[in-house]
């Protein structure tokens, strides 16, 4: 651990780049799913750039994509704004989408309800509300 005065702090998640079995499939799922806008594609790369907020999420091709065993990433955690549950399950469930059970989990604001879901490519998504202290009363 490492202790004294950073000359910066970090502001928020800028990115995360997610190794995927199919492009298409994936951007489907980020794009209709979850609402994300793609920015910008690098062909040479494979990379498509999708908006997330204030951050960006990069999707490029994975050989081999992501296992049952083995993953690219642990999970990525979405804040979602407003957090209105009903209407989220009901928009996952509109796209076949499995959602967990909601649980009060410690993110950036604090602890506040979250819901995991996963992509085509079995990539843990958290979508994540706000946090208690700022709850809608």
């Amino acid at each position: 651990m490492m202790t004294g005065t950073a000359a910066f702090a970090v502001a928020r998640l800028d990115h995360l780049v997610l190794r995927v079995a199919d492009i298409d499939r994936a951007l489907a799922f980020y794009c209709a799913v979850l609402g994300l806008s793609e920015v910008r594609r690098v062909e040479r790369l494979g990379l498509v750039q999708l908006r997330a907020g204030a951050s960006m999420l990069d999707l490029v091709p994975g050989t081999p994509a992501p296992g049952p065993d083995g993953r690219n990433l642990d999970h990525l955690c979405l804040r979602l704004d407003p957090w209105d549950e009903p209407a989220i399950r009901a928009h996952l469930a509109r796209h076949d989408v499995q959602a967990g059970e909601t649980v009060t989990r410690f993110g950036a604001e604090g602890d506040g309800p979250s819901i995991y879901i996963a992509d085509p490519d079995g990539n843990v998504v958290e979508l994540k509300g706000p946090a208690a202290a700022q709850a809608p009363a």
